[in-house]
């Protein structure tokens, strides 16, 4: 799948995308306040276009700019306005490919 076919409400996504940005992390709390988790976001890319991928907890340190990201059983929301795209916390999958194949 490209990246400009990804639209909000989409699930079982799978796409490759190069990483061009990545924020630094920040805390935040569970919906009920008893954990902490990180989470940043990157934004990847492919020869279609870009969409802000939210990376969490170890998914942060696993990811670098200009890595080349494969994303397996993704899923498309929108927040404040902006699509992106979420790795499924069961079943997802994110597996970083160095070298930019």
């Amino acid at each position: 799948m490209q990246i400009k076919e990804l639209k909000t409400g989409m699930k079982q996504v799978n796409v490759t995308g190069k990483v061009v940005e990545k924020s630094a992390s920040r805390e935040v709390y569970s919906r009920y306040g008893y954990n902490v988790h990180r989470v940043a976001n990157a934004v990847i890319s492919d020869a279609t276009g870009s969409i802000k991928l939210v990376l969490w907890n170890e998914q942060i340190d696993g990811v670098s700019v200009g890595d080349t990201v494969q994303i397996e059983n993704g899923y498309v929301t929108a927040f404040r306005g902006e699509i992106q795209l979420s790795v499924g916390k069961k079943y997802g999958k994110l597996n970083v490919v160095k070298g930019g194949k």
